[in-house]
């Protein structure tokens, strides 16, 4: 079987100022079970997580950015971005179509995404839900709809 090149696809999946740090290692195992190509944190540094418990941060490439800016200019090239926000403008995941080469962004619990990021956005998502959700649980989630609407 040839592989086409051009209809490949990839992701990577990461937490804006995340709260706490137990929900990084969830997020990164899986990520790593779900097939991100890579994982990123804005702002709070990454440490190592106990509940990390497949290595996810050594078995792909992760990314620590100081600020947005820093993240916005470091964009993979041809990579959309995807905040996931409980925003007014925020098109439900049922109806949403993922980009094939994407960045999924993801806010804390407390604050969500910063302004600068939902601005910045290509897409903003939301779950049918009135409070927010466990980041963890919420990346999980993109990550899962991502591969059960086959996006590779």
């Amino acid at each position: 079987m040839k592989v086409d090149n051009l209809q490949q696809g990839f992701f990577g999946i990461g937490i804006q100022n995340g709260k706490t740090p137990e929900n990084l290692g969830v997020l990164w195992r899986s990520a790593q079970n779900m097939g991100a190509s890579f994982i990123f944190t804005i702002g709070n540094r990454y440490a190592k997580q106990a509940c990390d418990t497949h290595k996810a941060v050594g078995a792909m490439p992760y990314f620590h950015y100081e600020s947005f800016d820093d993240f916005y200019t470091h964009l993979p090239k041809g990579a959309m971005l995807v905040g996931v926000e409980l925003d007014e403008k925020a098109e439900p995941l049922e109806s949403f179509e993922h980009p094939r080469r994407c960045v999924y962004l993801l806010g804390a619990e407390d604050h969500g995404l910063s302004k600068q990021a939902v601005e910045k956005s290509h897409f903003l998502v939301k779950f049918k839900s009135t409070l927010s959700l466990n980041v963890s649980v919420a990346g999980s989630i993109i990550m899962y709809d991502r591969s059960a609407k086959n996006i590779k």
